[in-house]
């Protein structure tokens, strides 16, 4: 099996990519988005531009969350209102809110003062969907692999809104257990955090093989990352459904 890396390398695929050849798989690092002739590979990490570019050629199967997951989350569950809805209708909002993309990274993931502040017609198409939620504060915030609906491996990833790496808390995991992953594909990251004054919340769910590891153990990582982008015909039937 091989494994293919874009051509910017960031630390977690260099981590990833380490873990590889730690279990005997080969990688590849691409120098464009462009497949060379002859390459085979059935497993990838790496951003949605690359993924989209090499995916479809090389026959792999890449795995997400349905873009409305979040917002069909019940609220005790994400703390917050979160719809989803088009970029144009996001442009009628009169509030500050948190906006982004719910599986790529059309729209920076920010805090708009209203819906006249997101990226305009000639920037994005007007049609994008967008995930809109209220402003949430998180004092710490956590990142979970998941395989098969069970926490395969989970770090610390921020402290009130500030990088800072660490060990996943036990509250984290317990909050976790109670979370619908049938309602997921069979590998896929999951970030949850502690609200300031909120409690427990899902923050997002993210493609594992575009997902940065923070301080999660890299090979256990590797693990959800080798079935979340894989050959097409290797998926199982009930992941079809997640396929990008």
């Amino acid at each position: 099996m091989t494994l293919l890396l874009p051509p910017r390398l960031t630390a977690s695929a260099a981590r990833l990519r380490d873990a590889a050849h730690a279990r005997g798989l080969a990688t590849v690092r691409l120098d464009t988005f462009a497949v060379p002739e002859g390459l085979r590979a059935a497993h990838l990490h790496a951003g949605p531009r690359f993924a989209d570019a090499v995916a479809a050629g090389l026959e792999i199967g890449l795995l997400e969350a349905p873009s409305d997951w979040l917002a069909r989350l019940p609220r005790q569950l994400t703390g917050r209102e979160i719809r989803l809805m088009t970029l144009r209708e996001a442009y009628g909002l009169r509030r500050p809110v948190f906006v982004k993309s719910p599986n790529d990274k059309e729209i920076p993931a920010l805090v708009y003062a209203d819906g006249s502040r997101l990226p305009g017609p000639d920037a994005v198409d007007p049609r994008t969907e967008v995930l809109v939620s209220d402003v949430v504060r998180f004092t710490a915030e956590y990142r979970l692999f998941l395989l098969d609906g069970a926490v395969r491996t989970a770090s610390r990833y921020a402290e009130d809104g500030r990088l800072s790496l660490g060990p996943v808390s036990a509250d984290a995991l317990a909050f976790a257990a109670g979370l619908p992953f049938s309602t997921l594909p069979s590998a896929i990251v999951v970030d949850v955090g502690f609200a300031d004054g909120g409690g427990w919340s899902v923050i997002e769910a993210n493609a594992a093989w575009a997902s940065g590891t923070y301080d999660c153990d890299p090979g256990r990582a590797l693990d959800v990352v080798l079935r979340a982008a894989r050959p097409r015909s290797a998926m199982e039937p009930r992941d079809l459904e997640f396929l990008r």
